[in-house]
């Protein structure tokens, strides 16, 4: 049986508030494709089909699209939710889309299989919808965890136990979906969603919600983990696909695809890395602005650009002016490739005899990082500062 692994499809989501919604819709589409070029059994998506917990109409429609595709290649379909996904409404439906093909796992009462069959028998697909322990305890009574790790250790007990029940002989092969920041021995992947530039993602290693070891997944032939954004390996069969577009510059280095995973009769045979299209890299430039602007880069034209500008002074209108070569230059930092040192004395020290134009001459060379006033900046200032003096001694 193949398998393709995918997850963080993020629906609805926007890249420094410009969507990526046409981006996915061709990314999407490729997978679909890969159904029908590589032969795929059963899509799993491991989670985050949605950006959010209430998605729009629009949203709705781009899932239907793309799942109707795949299925139109023959796959079936096993979606889990993720803790961007509000289960109610990624479950709406669900039994009637089961009938189809589309199997949405968001009910954490309910750890039942998918169930598939190849030439060997059958194999079970379990997909675990984001598991809170506080909804645990609520829908388990023998249920007292209180971390992430406790909920999916219960989990899969129920889950072992279950597929043995089902297996009539020798051991059943069985496959686990689940959504959640796991590690190998207490060590986290290299690069998480929450290290890859998007601060405001949720982090579920907070608040009891903390790292889950892979060992909690013994005894399933794969585990299609979801949740971090780039692909990473903690076994030949855990693994994370990572999302399958750019979500934040932090992931601009980051290839992505999706596995295909071939189940034969004891287990995993083979994991091969599918890469998938990228409608639109991520990079980032730096430097003067009139050297970004004398040498654009093709490729950046048609990138989302992080921009850090070195000039000495911040340019007027800079991202403006950016946006003519590079259109789609989103951010823009200034980070001074000459920065204004200053002395370690205190603030008395430094202006202790220094008349009002000295100090204001001083705090303009200080907020320009150093280039300070202009003649005619100059000539004003003293001007400005006579009149002052001449309407003082009048009082």
């Amino acid at each position: 049986m193949r398998i393709l692994h995918t997850s963080d499809w993020h629906i609805g989501r926007t890249f420094h508030g410009h969507s990526t919604d046409e981006h996915l819709r061709q990314v999407l589409s490729a997978i679909a494709q890969a159904v029908a070029d590589y032969g795929v059994d059963v899509v799993v998506v491991a989670g985050d089909v949605f950006d959010s917990s209430t998605p729009k109409s629009d949203a709705f429609t781009l899932l239907a699209d793309a799942l109707r595709a795949i299925r139109a290649h023959g796959a079936q379909v096993v979606l889990t939710s993720g803790n961007h996904d509000g289960p109610a409404r990624l479950a709406h439906n669900a039994a009637f889309a089961s009938a189809g093909g589309v199997h949405i796992e968001a009910d954490i009462t309910d750890l039942s299989p998918v169930t598939l069959a190849d030439e060997h028998g059958e194999v079970l697909i379990y997909g675990i919808p984001y598991l809170h322990p506080e909804f645990m305890r609520a829908a388990y009574a023998d249920f007292t965890g209180s971390s992430h790790e406790d909920a999916l250790a219960f989990a899969m007990d129920l889950i072992r136990a279950d597929a043995l029940s089902r297996a009539a002989e020798g051991s059943p092969r069985y496959v686990v979906a689940s959504h959640c920041f796991a590690a190998v021995g207490g060590t986290a992947p290299p690069e998480t969603t929450e290290a890859s530039g998007r601060a405001e993602e949720r982090d579920i290693t907070r608040g009891g919600l903390n790292i889950v070891d892979a060992s909690v997944f013994d005894g399933a032939a794969y585990v299609a983990l979801g949740h971090i954004h780039s692909r990473q390996t903690l076994a030949e069969t855990v693994r994370y696909s990572g999302a399958p577009l750019r979500f934040s510059f932090g992931e601009r280095s980051s290839v992505k695809g999706a596995w295909l995973v071939d189940v034969g009769a004891s287990g995993v045979d083979a994991v091969e890395w599918l890469e998938l299209p990228t409608p639109r890299a991520a990079v980032r430039l730096e430097g003067t602005l009139a050297q970004l602007l004398a040498n654009p880069d093709p490729a950046a034209q048609e990138a989302w650009v992080e921009v850090v500008l070195t000039d000495d002074q911040l340019p007027r209108e800079a991202m403006r002016t950016l946006q003519e070569v590079y259109p789609h230059a989103v951010t823009l930092s200034h980070a001074p490739a000459h920065r204004h040192e200053h002395g370690e004395h205190d603030y008395a020290a430094r202006v202790e005899g220094k008349s009002d134009a000295e100090l204001v001459e001083e705090f303009l060379a200080f907020v320009r990082n150093g280039a300070g006033a202009s003649a005619a900046e100059t000539e004003l200032l003293h001007a400005a500062l006579d009149a002052a003096d001449a309407e003082e001694a009048t009082r």
